[in-house]
């Protein structure tokens, strides 16, 4: 059997420019990056006067080391749609290279439903991380040269919320001490890294509309706090013109192509259990104006990346969405029924029954508390049996949802054309899209209206710490934000080994920080950590490039 890059690198990509013209595209807002990638620029948004198409998102149920295949659906349905003849364009998030050399590997599609050329969309691509982490670090530095030449705003350099960043997990770089050496090197403090993907500017370009949000955005950073206790911003640093510079290009949505030809938007890629999870809102709201369905996806289990794209990315950018897809697989929720990953071939209709709460919780968010209609996507594997099929069909069908089985692994958009049909069908339909809460709540009550309605828990611990800073950012006027739960993705509740659907536990939010550029407050729950660590055996041990340049082993 073929591996995902020995597909990819077996198909021939199209001259981008095809891809462009087949996309509606014209060829003066394309700049080209080599044959098979370009950016799009931003005049297109002024001057393209096509009507919207329909948002259609792609989530998936709490993910498990038996896989689920969001990006590979979410590929695989847009090119099933082409082959019922409908426009549709994809947009899906960046690959972090953290992941790429550590435990996930890439993140292009896998099989027959890929988006390329899948090396450069997982390793350098068109340079947008590098251009974030370049501002990031910007304002790091500028922040601590401010400190060292004199210190005019007052920052209480035990009081500076911005870390440094770089796209790798390495946990060695969590917690330092910088500035040593004597007082020509700078002023000895505590420091650390985060991970770019964690990086507010990450969040800030995603959310960005054009160039002048972005520098707005960019101007409301809180990097640090005075010895008033009064928040000291990017603005303040007069780093947001240099900061802009750098991010001016990265701005731009980046094209690419699936393996069937048809066009992909690529860009943006924050986390969804770190950050907001979602692709840039210029590239969906591009993929509207290119496409009459506009497929695109949020990361993790629709706990988090569907949560934060509807009451985070929809509410910023006024979308509406017509109708939601949530990937599951047999294995996958025979996991969450307590199966090891070793046993999953056998069928298990009591492991299901225990498992396929968690299917339906998710189910019941999108439809009761989001108020979309929704499809299940089961993603088809040679060892589900027909009864356990059918076991979770009459599940799902006994809450109103119909399950389509999907092999857009094995036969691309060949096998989504059945999954095609039914998003079709539910985007007709009218919905009454909500928020989970109002953001004039307090950020205690909306953090609770998500751990209840959407996490089905019982209710929020807040430690100290927690408390002291939600009343320091709603004494500073940051109450009103959406706010932006920093959890593990491997369970509803902020503790990885409670798998199902759990109740009646509590979240801890330990820490609480304003990201005022981005627009959320966030809120650190459990042992989340904004910089990964490397496992035992890192994905980077297994790539290699050969003497003709052609890489093996990245997925």
């Amino acid at each position: 059997m073929k591996t995902d890059i020995e597909i990819a690198q077996s198909i021939k990509a199209e001259n981008i420019n095809i891809i462009a013209e087949r996309a509606g595209i014209e060829k003066k807002y394309i700049e080209q990056y080599g044959n098979y990638k370009a950016k799009i620029d931003l005049s297109i948004f002024k001057e393209n006067k096509n009507t919207d198409g329909k948002l259609v998102l792609v989530t998936a149920i709490t993910p498990t080391p038996a896989g689920e295949g969001k990006t590979t659906t979410t590929i695989g349905l847009a090119d099933g749609m082409k082959k019922i003849g409908k426009n549709a364009v994809v947009a899906l998030r960046e690959p972090s290279l953290g992941p790429v050399f550590g435990i996930k590997g890439g993140a292009a599609g896998g099989g027959y439903a890929q988006v390329i050329p899948m090396e450069d969309i997982n390793l350098h691509f068109t340079g947008d991380f590098h251009a974030i982490g370049a501002a990031n670090n910007l304002l790091a530095a500028m922040l601590d040269n401010h400190i060292h030449q004199g210190n005019l705003l007052g920052i209480d350099t035990r009081n500076i919320t911005w870390k440094r960043c770089v796209d790798m997990n390495d946990r060695q770089l969590r917690n330092i001490v910088d500035g040593l050496g004597g007082r020509l090197n700078g002023v000895p403090r505590e420091d650390g890294y985060d991970i770019i993907v964690a990086s507010e500017i990450m969040a800030v370009l995603c959310l960005a509309s054009s160039i002048s949000d972005l520098k707005e955005r960019l101007s409301k950073i809180v990097v640090a706090y005075n010895y008033n206790d009064e928040p000291i911003t990017a603005g303040q640093l007069k780093a947001v013109g240099a900061m802009t510079a750098l991010l001016k290009d990265a701005l731009k949505p980046n094209l690419v192509q699936t393996l069937e030809g048809n066009p992909a938007l690529v860009h943006g890629g924050p986390f969804a259990n770190i950050a907001h999870g979602c692709n840039s809102v210029l590239a969906t709201k591009l993929a509207m104006k290119l496409g009459d369905y506009a497929i695109t996806e949020a990361g993790f289990g629709a706990d988090l990346g569907a949560e934060k794209f509807f009451d985070i990315k929809c509410r910023y950018a006024g979308l509406k969405p017509s109708a939601v897809v949530l990937v599951a697989t047999v294995r996958a929720l025979k996991m969450h029924g307590g199966v090891s990953k070793t046993n999953l071939a056998a069928e298990n209709i009591d492991a299901l029954e225990k498992g396929v709460p968690n299917l339906l919780k998710h189910l019941s968010n999108i439809t009761n508390v989001y108020k979309l209609p929704c499809v299940v996507a089961l993603n088809k594997f040679p060892t589900d049996t027909d009864k356990e099929i059918e076991f979770i069909i009459s599940k799902c069908r006994e809450i109103g949802v119909n399950v389509v089985l999907s092999e857009v692994w094995e036969k691309g958009g060949e096998g989504g054309t059945a999954l095609a049909q039914e998003v079709v069908r539910l985007c007709e339909q009218e919905n009454d899209f909500s928020f989970c809460y109002d953001v004039k709540d307090s950020i205690e009550d909306k953090i609770d209206a998500v751990v209840k309605k959407v996490y089905g828990g019982k209710g929020v611990l807040f430690t100290p710490n927690a408390q002291k800073e939600i009343e320091r950012l709603e004494r500073l006027g940051f109450g009103n934000l959406p706010i932006c739960i920093a959890k593990t993705q491997y369970s509803f509740s902020d503790d990885a080994s409670k798998l199902g659907a759990p109740s009646g536990f509590y979240v801890t939010v330990r820490n609480i920080k304003v990201a005022a550029g981005a627009g959320f407050v966030v809120a650190l729950a459990g042992n989340i950590l904004t910089m990964p660590g490397l496992p035992k055996v890192p994905a980077a041990e297994k790539i290699d490039v050969d003497e003709n340049g052609v890489i093996t082993g990245l997925f």
